[in-house]
């Protein structure tokens, strides 16, 4: 959530200085990266980080500057309907996604001039007075420029899996250590608000559209495990034959694992070298599943986490019961600005830990509006609310989630076989 002064001139240098920071961080992720590394498109779910890089500047273009900055010149004509992703809203026909790493012109040096057009735009915008609805899209327009931040690295991790050379993204260390035992903590339930309490007349104020309004609802008590299933624990799973049971998976989770072949979670490969039997992919290359096996598990899908919480006698929270635990939480954890990219395992404190960052956690509830839910007017109506069906919400974020992107009301959706972005699992009781 991007903070800035109430007062208008300050504001609109904050604004300012908020916007090189998140640009500058795109910039950060792509650092290294060759004009290949950035064509490549694994999985049609994944976009090349190149058309991430084009897309975050077409919002501004199209959101922002087309509307609020005085004679602005569009970079290029076809970039309106080039990188617009899925808003139909605008017209023109939209290329197909699984065909971006198709995209080999424009080039990347085009893309990154794009960029430098929009940047030098923006700062013209933000020089002078801005209206409030331009503020509000401003704001906006970062927190999905992070959004993209993050799935540029879930969707490299894809790549570079899917390259036979397996090649690192960062020289990463993964501090080892024993996760403490899995212990309970108990919620009495009762009458409880969720939802971002949104101050509707601060255009800095930002939560996404679906996390409002806030409201009441009611829980039974229940009980969260006090830190996320770790590697080894999922291990245990897989020993059981648990992917050959049917009793524990729901019936399209159980389709999946037959049509997919699933054994074990996404970038896990076999490997006799290591003690476990397994190696794990990750953003700094293979590693051996003995020196994660505390870890929190990473890159399941809902049916797998489902599954997993049935196997155990348990069940996944709700979102409800997720969000009332994790409101005294500060927005402090395993997020991208640490630097690990990688889940790391739980202390041995007590109460709950790993409620921020390391993995989103699945939950039980179906991505749906909230009571009184109004998506947002016009073309950015299309930006949430179109998606509300057959996808599940998750909580919490992720080691690779800027951590002035998030918080605790934040909701991310996934459908249920989606094993790429760095999902994990909570049990409830």
């Amino acid at each position: 959530m991007i903070q800035v002064s109430e007062s208008k001139g300050v504001q609109a240098q904050s604004l300012l200085a908020s916007y090189k920071a998140v640009r500058g961080a795109t910039a950060e992720i792509t650092r290294g990266l060759s004009a290949e590394d950035q064509m490549v498109q694994s999985t049609p779910d994944a976009s090349p980080i190149k058309w991430h890089q084009a897309h975050t500047s077409w919002f501004f273009e199209t959101f922002v500057l087309r509307q609020f900055l005085p004679e602005y010149v569009e970079f290029h004509a076809d970039f309106h309907w080039l990188f617009n992703s899925y808003y139909v809203s605008l017209g023109d026909e939209i290329p197909e996604k699984k065909l971006r790493a198709s995209f080999s012109r424009p080039s990347l040096e085009m893309i990154l001039e794009f960029r430098a057009h929009v940047d030098a735009a923006m700062e013209r915008l933000l020089a002078g007075g801005v209206e409030e609805e331009a503020i509000r899209r401003i704001v906006l327009g970062l927190n999905h420029e992070q959004q993209h931040q993050e799935l540029a690295l879930t969707d490299l991790k894809n790549a570079f899996f899917t390259n036979p050379l397996h090649p690192a993204y960062r020289d990463i260390v993964v501090t080892e250590s024993e996760a403490g035992p899995l212990t309970w903590s108990k919620f009495p339930g009762g009458l409880q608000e969720i939802g971002y309490p949104l101050k509707a007349s601060d255009p800095m104020d930002f939560s996404f559209d679906n996390e409002t309004p806030r409201h009441k609802v009611y829980l039974e008590p229940y009980s969260l495990a006090n830190r996320m299933i770790s590697c080894r624990e999922y291990l245990e799973f897989m020993a059981d034959d648990a992917y050959d049971r049917a009793e524990f998976w729901l019936s399209e989770g159980w389709s999946a694992v037959e049509s997919e072949g699933w054994r074990a979670p996404l970038y896990w490969q076999r490997d006799a070298a290591d003690a476990t039997g397994w190696k794990v992919f990750t953003l700094s290359g293979y590693r051996g599943l003995s020196e994660l096996l505390d870890t929190p598990v990473c890159h399941v899908s809902f049916f797998e986490a489902d599954a997993f919480a049935r196997w155990s006698g348990c069940r996944l929270p709700t979102e409800a019961e997720w969000e009332t635990a994790a409101a005294p939480f500060t927005l402090d954890g395993n997020l991208w600005d640490v630097g690990v990219f990688h889940p790391a395992a739980a202390g041995t404190g007590e109460g709950l830990q790993q409620m921020i960052g390391d993995c989103w956690e699945w939950t039980a509830s179906p991505y749906t509006g909230y009571p009184g839910y109004k998506p947002l007017p016009g073309a950015l109506g299309e930006y949430n609310g179109k998606f509300m069906s057959s996808q599940m919400i998750l909580r919490g974020g992720s080691c690779v989630t800027p951590a002035s992107h998030m918080r605790v009301t934040y909701r991310n959706f996934f459908q249920s076989a989606t094993r790429w972005q760095f999902s994990g699992i909570r049990l409830a009781k």
